[in-house]
């Protein structure tokens, strides 16, 4: 029995095979998933790769605008400048192009040449002209060769995209240009044309490429720069608020003679980014009204002389005025034109901020201890260590870490 059973299922199989061999070789191809055929029928396949291994070039689009191909005319001539560097050598010719733009970019006066109508600007404006007629013809050039949309077409990539918002904005800028019409916001947009030198330049292209992938990075580090603003601004607000703004002050039931005309408060040569600050007497800083130095006359004669050795008459006595500023009190004014002081957050913010640039800071700290209190550096100092220090070097690390 076990022989007889083994006989009548070698014979179902050899059955099945005959079957399945008879049947069309076109249906075992189709309902075949793997993609391989039975007694090695691939003919297909090698037909359609032979047929992609035949295009110039396979990693390109075979068809663009729905009919041109890559053999096809004038694509053929554009797929050759764009892909082989020689004989066009496209890239040099860019780059130089770049360069020379560079180059009447910095020698344009846009308060001289308003009108243009002096020689220099009119040269310069040809060589726009040029420079922008190149960037246009480059562009459709990119466009026939390798299409407009999609994965590896034109605008599939980022900087082909600046390229053509670059080239737009031109477009624009000669049509208002034909129309009398100003736009002097579209004009700006020609100071991004050096850019495309790093569309250009591959090694340029990376290191941008990976400056730009590192911001998600930084959040951490701008986090702690935020919270470290924020910190140090609520204690610059809460100790100093409008202490910048003292200055000394005449009484208020004093006044000058009629003849003699003098500043309600004491000025310096250089008031707005020098002034006197001054401690009320509430506060212990290092500088009162009783430092406001003698007056001199005509630069050179120290005056000594009070008020009721005044000569109305011929008005030649040297009276020191200066000693009539005595009351120290809040003003209108802060330094640097109202732009350096601790009133609010975020002016706190805009001073914390060029502390930590390390240019001026001084200047703000010599402010804030002549109006408030000497051991002021302190904070300034702890500032430096935690802003300048931890938050930009910690930003460094990360493009390091990244590197």
């Amino acid at each position: 029995m076990p022989k007889h059973d083994a006989l009548i299922g070698h014979r179902e199989d050899e059955a099945g095979q005959e079957g399945r061999s008879s049947l069309p070789r076109t249906f075992i191809r189709l309902n075949d998933l793997s993609g391989v055929g039975i007694g090695g029928g691939e003919p297909g396949e090698e037909g359609s790769a032979s047929g992609e291994e035949s295009l110039p070039y396979p990693t390109l689009a075979p068809v663009v605008f729905f009919y041109m191909k890559q053999t096809t005319r004038p694509r053929s001539w554009c797929l050759k400048m764009v892909c082989n560097p020689y004989p066009f050598d496209t890239f040099r010719a860019s780059m130089l192009v770049i360069l020379l733009n560079c180059v009447t970019l910095g020698m344009f006066h846009p308060c001289e040449d308003i009108d243009c109508d002096s020689e220099r600007c009119k040269i310069l404006q040809d060589f726009d002209d040029f420079i922008f007629a190149f960037f246009a013809i480059e562009m459709v050039i990119k466009m026939v060769a390798l299409g407009i949309f999609g994965k590896k077409c034109y605008l599939g990539d980022t900087w082909n995209r600046l390229d053509f918002f670059i080239v737009v904005a031109g477009m624009l800028e000669y049509s208002l240009n034909l129309q009398n019409v100003s736009f002097s916001a579209v004009r700006t947009v020609r100071v991004l044309r050096p850019l495309r030198a790093i569309n250009r330049v591959p090694s340029m292209r990376i290191l941008v490429t990976l400056l730009l992938d590192t911001l998600p990075m930084l959040g951490n580090v701008l986090l702690l720069c935020f919270f470290v603003f924020f910190i140090f601004g609520i204690v610059g607000v809460q100790l100093w608020a409008g202490l910048l703004r003292n200055r000394c002050f005449v009484e208020d039931n004093f006044s000058f003679p009629l003849s003699v005309q003098l500043e309600k408060y004491y000025h310096t040569e250089n008031d707005d980014e020098n002034p006197f600050i001054c401690s009320q007497p509430r506060e212990n800083g290092m500088r009162d009204c009783g430092s406001v130095p003698k007056l001199y006359e005509e630069g050179v004669l120290q005056c000594n002389l009070d008020m009721y050795s005044y000569n109305s008459t011929d008005n030649t006595t040297c009276v020191n005025w200066n000693q009539y500023y005595t009351n120290c009190s809040a003003g209108l004014v802060n330094p640097f034109k109202g732009a350096i002081n601790f009133d609010n957050i975020c002016y706190a913010w805009i001073a914390i901020f060029q502390v930590i640039t390390l240019e001026g800071w001084v200047d703000i700290m010599y402010f804030v201890m002549d109006a408030h209190s000497f051991y002021n550096f302190i904070y300034f100092i702890l500032l430096i260590i935690v802003s300048a220090t931890f938050c930009l070097h910690g930003a460094s690390g990360v493009w390091r870490v990244e590197i």
